[in-house]
């Protein structure tokens, strides 16, 4: 597969016979949860951006002021919800990757010190939680470096992996291979398990994400009301693969943020459907860095080592 977007579209994928992952201990699934960080990151005219985000449930849209009221909903992610999260993750021994915009690492270091202390992944979400789409291509490289400096300076780690808020650009995926120090990134959503792309000559990991077992759901106008909503889709979700794994072992990615799981009144799904998991059995909790180093070797490649950066 080409790694460019997005004119070499693949629709026949792995044409129905994909290839077995062999995941540890025989699992039939990879259960991917990732926390995204925003707070602190989200556009918003008090912190000198161009305007006040626009994306939440029930706050409405304010324009030329400052919007504290929607600066709030967003800080009870690192307040409070992000606590919740972790703690009942601690709990049952279930990893996770942390895909953190790099401004909100900045202004939060102390939640990157402990996710690493508790084994997490540190990914990037990009420096500002802002779509990538329209940005020319100088501009975008050098806000890449930018999120990439960010985490590092505040972690003591770079992050390998990478997920852009909404659409990327055409260059993204290739800025990012040419940066040299992505394993992976998440910009797909097009299949079930990860697939190698040949990027500006480069092998690189595509891991693909998922919307509908998100908690996003959750926000104005969708489908989740109640935390059993958000248990039960994810568990029929799991199930499905779970049998299908029997053949054809698959991965799913579970996507949460900090204020939307996080409330008292969702997080009761998240640990139902890890209970099911639990029960299930034959399934791998795992990083998304885990999942791509193992991709890569299933697929024959060499152990990837982070390059040097050809921009």
């Amino acid at each position: 597969m080409n790694g460019t977007f997005p004119s070499d579209r693949d629709f026949r994928g792995y044409r129905g016979n994909p290839p077995d992952p062999e995941w540890p201990e025989n699992a039939r699934v990879a259960v991917s949860l990732v926390i995204n960080v925003e707070e602190g990151a989200e556009m918003s005219l008090a912190d000198g951006d161009e305007r006040n985000e626009s994306v939440y449930e029930i706050i409405e849209p304010l324009e030329g002021v400052p919007n504290y009221c929607l600066a709030s909903h967003f800080d009870y992610g690192t307040r409070a919800g992000y606590w919740r999260i972790v703690r009942m993750l601690e709990r049952f021994g279930v990893p996770c990757t942390v895909s953190a915009c790099g401004r909100a690492l900045e202004r939060s270091p102390w939640l990157a010190a402990d996710a690493l202390a508790r084994g997490h992944e540190l990914s990037c979400h990009s420096y500002r939680w802002e779509r990538h789409a329209e940005l020319a291509e100088a501009d975008e490289r050098a806000l890449i470096a930018r999120a990439v400096g960010a985490i590092r300076d505040a972690s003591g780690v770079r992050p390998i992996g990478w997920h852009t808020r909404g659409p990327p650009s055409p260059n993204t995926r290739r800025l990012l291979v040419e940066e040299g120090g992505f394993l992976y990134d998440s910009d797909a959503y097009d299949d079930d398990l990860p697939y190698v792309v040949e990027v500006s000559g480069q092998s690189h990991v595509v891991l693909p994400y998922a919307f509908d077992t998100n908690d996003m759901r959750f926000q104005g106008g969708g489908l989740f009301v109640h935390a059993e909503d958000f248990a039960r889709y994810c568990i029929d979700a799991f199930d499905v693969l779970w049998r299908e794994g029997e053949h054809h072992p698959s991965m799913m990615s579970i996507g949460l943020h900090l204020r939307l799981i996080g409330r008292p009144g969702r997080i009761g799904g998240l640990e139902r459907f890890i209970k099911h998991v639990r029960t299930a059995g034959s399934a791998w909790f795992a990083r998304r860095a885990d999942i791509a180093h193992h991709w890569r070797a299933r697929m024959g490649l060499p152990a990837w080592k982070p390059g040097e950066p050809t921009g």
